[in-house]
C-alpha cells in the first residue's frame, strides 16, 4: 500500500509500504477515507521530536472504513464509518478507566524510552515516534487501529466525512483545554493559536458559558476564520500588547482561563523572539515556550493556564515566579479522546460544533508532502489540508 513517510528532517515521500495486518484479536484495519496534517506533525518532521526513524509512517488525524475485524471486536463490523482517536487505550488500565486515555499503561510497545525524558511512558498514539509506541501512522491506505472498541467511534449517517474527520484530534483536544481548565459560565478565556485546536477550544469555551472569549494569533487569514466561523474577538500579538489589551478587556484581572495552543515552535516578538531561535537550532533547549510565559504572565491572580501545544522536552527563561507568586494552577496533557469524541459528534450533528471550515485544501495521499509544505508555511492560507487517498 501508499503511506506518507518521514525519511528525515524536512523530509517526506510517498512510498509502497506492507499492508498492515490484524496482530491482536481486538485490532481492526480500516481503509482510509479522509486524514489531516496537524501542527504537531510540524515538529517531529523538522526533527525536534526525538526517536524518528526513516520509513516511519506519520498521520494521527484521520476517518476511515472498516474492512476487517479482530475476533474479539465487538461494537464494529466490517463497513462501518469510523472516526478514530488519534491515541490509543485499552480500556482496562488505571489511566483509562480514570478518563485519562492519552497515558494509557498497555499501549506503549516501547516502554522506557519515554521514562527517560518525561519520567513515564505516555499511551501509544498513531504516527508519532518511538518514544510513543512507535505506531504506524494514518497518512496511509490502510490502518490497524489496536483495541478498536475502546478507540474508533461510528459516525451518525448524518454527518458528513470533513466534519468527522476533525473529531479525532483537533475538536476534543480544543474541549480538552477548555474543560480541564475549569472554564465556567462568565469566565473570560484566552486562546493562544487560532489554528484548527485553537478554534475548537475556543468555541468549547464558549459551549461551557464563558461569557468573554479572545483568541491570539498574528496570521490575518486565521484570525478572519476565528472571527467568521467561530465568533469570538481575536488579538494580533504583533500589532498590540497582549497582557496590557486582556487587562483592558478584563477590568484590569486578565483572564480566567488562558489556553496554550501553540506548541513548541511557538514564535514571540523582540529580543526573546531571537533567543529562543537560537537556543533550539543549537539545541540548548528543545521548546520554544513563547506563547505559554505571555499565557502565565497574563492570567488573573488565581486563574488556570492549560498547556494543549505539544512540547518535547525543556524549555528556558520559563516565569516560575509568575506561576508561584499569583497563585496560578498550570495543567496540560495529550488529548483523553475517548473521553469527550461520542459526545462532540452528537454536538456537530446538532449544528452546535462546526468542523468543516477547518479543512481550508484538499489533495490526494500522493501529494501529502506538497501539503505539509503548503501547511507548514501557511500559503494560500491553508489552515488544514485533508488528505483521501484517490483524491
Amino acid at each position: 500500500m501508499r503511506a506518507l513517510c518521514w525519511e528525515g528532517v524536512d523530509k517526506l515521500a510517498v512510498e509502497r509500504v506492507p499492508d498492515p495486518r490484524l496482530r491482536n484479536e481486538q485490532d481492526v484495519i480500516v481503509r482510509l477515507i479522509a486524514g489531516t496534517t496537524c501542527g504537531s506533525d510540524l515538529h517531529l518532521i523538522g526533527g525536534h521530536i526525538p526517536a524518528m526513524r526513516a520509513g516511519d509512517v506519520i498521520g494521527h488525524e484521520f476517518l476511515g472504513e472498516v474492512v476487517e475485524t479482530g475476533p474479539q471486536v465487538r461494537r464494529h463490523a466490517v463497513g462501518d464509518r469510523v472516526v478514530v482517536c488519534s491515541f490509543v487505550g485499552c480500556g482496562r488500565c488505571w489511566y483509562c478507566a480514570n478518563d485519562l486515555w492519552s497515558l494509557c499503561d498497555n499501549t506503549n510497545t516501547n516502554p522506557g524510552l519515554g521514562q527517560a525524558i518525561f519520567g513515564h511512558d505516555t499511551g501509544g498514539v498513531f504516527g508519532y515516534s518511538h518514544i510513543m509506541g512507535g505506531l504506524r501512522g494514518s497518512h496511509a491506505d490502510y490502518v490497524r487501529v489496536p483495541f478498536a472498541d475502546y478507540g474508533a467511534f461510528s459516525v451518525p449517517e448524518g454527518i458528513d466525512d470533513v466534519s468527522a474527520l476533525f473529531a479525532s484530534d483537533a475538536a476534543p483536544t480544543g474541549w480538552m483545554g477548555a474543560h480541564l481548565g475549569g472554564v465556567r459560565p462568565g469566565d473570560v478565556v484566552a486562546v493562544w493559536g487560532c489554528g484548527a485546536v485553537g478554534q475548537m477550544a475556543a468555541r468549547a469555551a464558549m459551549l461551557l458559558g464563558a461569557d468573554r472569549v479572545v483568541c491570539v494569533d498574528s496570521v490575518p487569514e486565521r484570525l478572519a476564520m476565528t472571527e467568521l466561523h467561530i465568533g469570538c474577538e481575536t488579538l494580533d500579538y504583533t500589532a498590540t500588547d497582549i497582557e496590557a489589551e486582556l487587562r483592558e478587556r478584563t477590568g484590569g484581572r486578565g483572564p480566567d482561563v488562558c489556553i496554550e495552543a501553540v506548541g513548541m515552535e511557538a514564535d514571540g516578538d523582540g529580543a526573546l523572539r531571537r533567543y529562543d531561535r537560537a537556543k533550539q537550532r543549537l539545541r540548548l533547549e528543545t521548546d520554544r515556550p513563547a506563547a505559554v510565559r505571555q499565557a502565565v504572565r497574563a492570567c488573573r491572580k488565581g486563574g488556570t493556564v492549560f498547556v494543549l501545544g505539544v512540547f518535547g522536552g525543556l524549555a528556558d527563561k520559563f516565569p516560575l515566579g509568575a506561576l508561584m507568586n499569583k497563585g496560578l494552577t498550570l495543567r496540560g496533557a495529550q488529548q483523553h479522546g475517548q473521553r469527550y469524541i461520542p459526545m462532540l459528534l452528537d454536538r456537530i450533528a446538532a449544528g452546535e460544533l462546526k468542523t468543516s471550515h477547518l479543512a481550508t485544501h484538499a489533495l490526494p495521499l500522493d501529494e501529502a508532502p506538497q501539503g505539509y509544505a503548503m501547511f507548514k508555511y501557511k500559503t494560500d492560507g491553508c489552515v488544514r489540508v485533508v488528505f483521501r487517498p484517490g483524491g
